[in-house]
């Protein structure tokens, strides 16, 4: 038996606590199980700043955070209202995406409590974003990106100040990549040129290896400018630069219509007009451009290819996370349900115990971090390399007991997180707290698809405050592949 490593306090008045809690107290993890575990790619299109101002309508449903209030199961892009309705329909219609909007009243944020902070997603999408983003919220977006997140980046032309506030996406999004805390020295290697191109239909590079350009959802042959800008590339600043689509009569460094490059472990997407994203259709008195179905253009198949790419579904020039190719299931935790003892895992004494004070879900062993009811840190760690080609789920049970009576204030916490192997976080995927208190275990699961073909640590770290006590007890971990 292993020993405590000092005398832990349950709960003596377990049924009155757990009945104001299971009464009063909703659960309240900061990063919660995404809706469909199983779903690879989770999306987050922004609308809290300004993007149905004016005549635009750059969301993919009224129904928000959540489109499926508006139709659970669409068919057709009208069976949710907005001017980007046809590229959330299409992505919803595959089974494979879980979307979330970003309200309008909102801040975009990361590593926080809410449904729609950005640890909750893999890719997040500026639709002609027509507000300046706050410092937090560029330190936000760029952490995101840095620590593994996609960005999507859609641009219009100079001076489309669609509401009179002095500043257009152009401005706003050059904003980001050169005023921002975390690296202001041209992080992804190009800037928006100040530009109003009335028109044309920019062709894409030849590339038969690219996954934006030749990806699941088709191949990519033209775009479309209905009144946009382009990029300048500055691949000495970032070498993983790449224009993708050109305006007639540019290539190399000038011109870019489209672009895509990295920054940190994640990805990054340019497109120089909102038009080819425009399907035409939105809530009433807007005057909306049908790019997304010309004929003339391949506009549907570059905006779903790339958001794939984002997300981390398909390899691609431009590196970032995994997919693609084949895998072998397997599940790849050592020692997952604990039952051989203090192996494997890297843990804070004593959190590893068959101590029966706290019942394992099965077998004998569990890991047990905090309920001392005094200030502490547990930890428990375990590293694993995940095959390029793979999707990944970690599973977990967990159970939380504490003498916490209060149901509005997480004095005691438990952060699930991913980190690569030089120990930076890559993503918090949730923070559980005493106001998570509920009898038996839970199981939790968090899509690691995007990690594919990196080796990273699988690691929990609960932080006790200095009075009552709160445990948390994990059980049957698994990390798996398929």
């Amino acid at each position: 038996m292993l020993g405590f490593r000092r005398s832990r306090h349950r709960l003596t008045t377990a049924t009155a606590v757990f009945g104001l809690l299971v009464a009063g107290a909703a659960v309240q993890a900061s990063a919660a199980t995404p809706a469909a575990a199983a779903t690879p790619h989770r999306i987050l299109f922004d609308n809290a700043h300004a993007e149905t101002a004016g005549n635009a309508d750059w969301i993919i449903s009224t129904s928000q955070p959540d489109p499926l209030g508006q139709d659970s199961s669409p068919s057709a892009e009208t069976d949710w209202t907005g001017a980007l309705s046809s590229w959330g329909v299409a992505l919803q219609k595959t089974g494979d995406y879980s979307l979330k909007t970003l309200p309008s009243g909102s801040s975009l944020a990361y590593g926080g409590s809410t449904a729609t902070d950005l640890s909750n997603f893999d890719t997040l999408v500026l639709p002609e974003p027509n507000t300046l983003f706050t410092t937090a919220e560029k330190t936000a977006i760029m952490t995101f990106v840095k620590n593994g997140g996609g960005l999507f980046m859609v641009s219009d032309h100079t001076g489309a100040d669609r509401n009179s506030d002095g500043e257009d996406a152009v401005e706003i999004l050059n904003d980001l990549m050169t005023n921002n805390s975390v690296d202001s020295t041209d992080p992804f290697g190009f800037s928006i040129d100040t530009l109003d191109i009335s028109s044309g239909y920019p062709a894409a590079i030849s590339d038969s290896t690219d996954a934006v350009l030749h990806g699941s959802f088709g191949t990519v042959t033209k775009s479309l400018i209905a009144d946009g800008t382009t990029a300048t590339l500055k691949p000495a600043d970032n070498s993983a630069v790449k224009g993708l689509v050109y305006r007639s009569g540019y290539s190399g460094n000038t011109g870019a219509f489209f672009a895509t490059s990295t920054f940190g472990s994640g990805r990054v997407a340019f497109w120089g007009d909102s038009s080819p994203i425009d399907d035409g259709t939105g809530q009433s008195g807007n005057t909306l451009y049908d790019g997304w179905n010309d004929t003339s253009a391949t506009n549907a198949a570059l905006a779903l290819n790339a958001t794939e790419w984002l997300a981390g579904g398909s390899s691609s020039g431009g590196g970032g996370g995994g997919g693609g190719g084949t895998c072998t299931a397997a599940q790849l935790l050592a020692n997952p349900g604990f039952e051989s003892g203090n192996t494997s895992w890297t843990a804070t004494s004593g959190v590893i115990t068959n101590s029966s004070s706290e019942a394992a879900r099965t077998g004998s062993y569990k890991a047990w971090l905090n309920g001392y009811g005094s200030a502490n840190t547990d930890t428990l760690s375990q590293s694993v390399t995940i095959p390029s080609g793979c999707a990944a789920t970690l599973n977990f049970y967990l159970h939380v007991d504490t003498a916490e009576t209060t149901t509005s204030t997480a004095y005691d916490t438990l952060k699930a997180q991913v980190l690569n192997s030089s120990g930076t976080v890559l993503s918090t995927l949730a923070t559980y707290s005493n106001l998570n208190a509920a009898s038996g275990y839970t199981l939790r699961s968090f899509d690691l698809s995007s990690y594919a073909g990196q080796t990273v640590t699988v690691k929990f770290t609960g932080t006790e405050g200095s009075t009552l006590q709160t445990s948390f007890v994990l059980d049957d971990t698994a990390l798996n592949v398929s």
